[in-house]
């Protein structure tokens, strides 16, 4: 066996000319030994870096756990049951105390209700009385420019809806404040189509800056007050007047405007611009004999639409009382369960699990209890339409107005988070895995510095060995010397030297046989 060494590599060669065999092939070993002394600095800073990383991954997946806790359902039978109790008490509750919508009582509430801001907003710019029709009256003196174009935009029946400038919306503002700048006016023709005005009589139009702001702000609310109630006229005659077009409707008919609600379909783009003015009109939802004439219209207007938001408030009211029992019940349950646990203060409760908040099983159990509730208010409108209408097409009507939209869209909410946190939750445990993947190769390069640093160690053993086998023979052969030096020197010892060593040092003799005594 040779060994060829140089200052990196080593190689060994077995059998004659570097030959052997093993199996009956020939072979030869080479391999590398790294000089561990250069490696210390880079062993320390690699081990650093991967305990901060490992510091960072192990962070990450905590916050994962979390996570993951959070989107997963640990709701039990018990809280399933709770749940299911809910949605039958707020089903109930809906079923005897808000029963069906009506267009018909909302548009009082919303015309009671605008009744009162009109002549709120009369007394407020000096009006003394309190009957509607004066309040109107004194409030028509704040006029606006686009009046004078009554015709163009469809007569008084439409021109609220068809001038943009008349829309109780930020657009109207904007339309309202242009006007002032350009002197046209922006709307809808008869047939839809957006078109602009040049403005005939410019008595509210205002001649500087100033001006301009009052009768484009100050003077257009004044105005929106005095036609959302209808004119002094049609308050006279009892016809409630044309009103004001509502939020929602205002919006329908600035998009229908719209070149591409037109483009490439012209003919549903006229019967959706027809269709809105028929709601404004009030013959689309009007009342109609059994051969289909009007009998009495309902204006879908500014009016309707406070109406509508204040039917969907009592719908509302069910969903609001589920959710309290719902969320209540989660936290006082949570709650007992911390409180068992017996903590010493206030501080040692864990807070974060009694939350009835951003957690898959609250949302769980608000996806049954609103699911029972809508079974419940469906079941309800099912059996009080047939038993009102019986088996006929009326009967689908009935039950559309009985059906609690608000639950309906709580219902579809509530399922669509829990099929989210569903998907989250997944995406959470994959990244999880990874994160655990590279926690585990972070901690086998941390085995392989520590395994380098051993070898470092054993290399300096193995020297310190070496050393040690180095001097063995050199002590050695140095006692061996010194023993025989001393034998030497001993037989030359004789009587005659130890007389003279008497002479020159008296005592000396005795001191020696002293010491050796002792």
């Amino acid at each position: 066996m040779d060994i060829n060494n140089s200052s990196l590599a080593y190689k060994i060669e077995v059998g004659e000319n570097g030959n052997g065999s093993f199996g009956g092939e020939p072979y030869a070993i080479e391999y590398e030994i790294i000089n561990l002394d250069s490696l210390n600095d880079e062993i320390s800073k690699g081990l650093a870096e991967v305990d901060e990383r490992l510091d960072t991954v192990e962070a990450k997946i905590d916050y994962l756990n979390d996570k993951i806790y959070n989107l997963t359902n640990h709701a039990d039978a018990l809280d399933y049951s709770a749940a299911v109790i809910s949605g039958i008490i707020a089903g109930m509750i809906d079923s005897f105390f808000v029963g069906e919508f009506s267009l018909e009582q909302a548009r009082e509430w919303g015309t009671e209700k605008v009744n009162g801001f009109v002549t709120k907003a009369a007394k407020v710019t000096g009006y003394k009385g309190d009957d509607l029709g004066g309040a109107i009256k004194h409030l028509e003196k704040y006029g606006a420019p686009s009046d004078s174009l009554m015709n163009v935009f469809g007569g008084a029946a439409q021109h609220h809806l068809r001038d943009f400038a008349h829309h109780p919306t930020p657009v109207g503002l904007f339309f309202s404040m242009l006007t002032q700048f350009t002197e046209k006016a922006y709307g809808t023709n008869t047939a839809g189509s957006f078109c602009i005005a040049d403005i005939t009589d410019k008595t509210f139009i205002g001649s500087d800056l100033p001006h301009k702001i009052l009768f484009g702000f100050i003077y257009w609310l004044l105005h929106m007050a005095s036609d959302m109630a209808g004119s002094s006229g049609a308050i006279g005659r009892n016809s409630g007047g044309t009103g004001l077009p509502g939020p929602l409707l205002s919006l329908a008919k600035e998009l229908s405007a719209l070149p591409i609600f037109g483009k490439g379909n012209e003919e549903n783009a006229q019967g959706l611009r027809l269709y809105i003015s028929r709601l404004f009109n009030g013959t689309a939802l009007g009342k109609r004999d059994a051969s289909g004439k009007l009998i009495e219209p309902l204006r879908f207007d500014l009016r309707a639409e406070l109406g509508v938001i204040q039917q969907i408030g009592k719908q509302a009211v069910p969903v609001i009382i589920n959710e309290v029992l719902v969320r209540g019940f989660y936290f006082i349950r949570r709650l007992i369960e911390e409180l068992r646990k017996k903590p010493s203060s206030v501080d040692d409760i864990d807070w974060k699990k009694t939350l009835p908040f951003k957690n898959r099983t609250i949302v769980r159990m608000l996806t049954i209890s609103m699911g029972t509730f809508t079974a419940v208010d469906l079941a309800d409108a099912a059996i009080r339409s047939v038993a009102t209408a019986g088996a006929t097409p009326a009967a689908l009507g009935k039950f559309a107005l009985r059906v609690n939209y608000v639950g309906v869209g709580r219902f579809v909410v509530a399922v669509g988070t829990d099929i989210s946190m569903g998907i989250k939750k997944q995406s959470a445990e994959r990244e999880r895995m990874a994160a655990r993947s590279e926690q585990l190769m972070l901690l086998d390069a941390k085995v392989y510095y520590k395994q380098a640093g051993m070898w470092i160690a054993a290399k300096d053993a193995g020297q310190a060995i070496d050393k040690l086998c180095e001097m063995a023979p050199k002590v050695a052969k140095f006692w061996l010397d010194s023993a025989k030096d001393i034998r030497e020197k001993m037989d030359n010892i004789t009587p005659q030297t130890i007389e003279n060593a008497e002479k020159k040092n008296p005592g000396l003799i005795n001191d020696i046989l002293s010491i050796l005594e002792d």
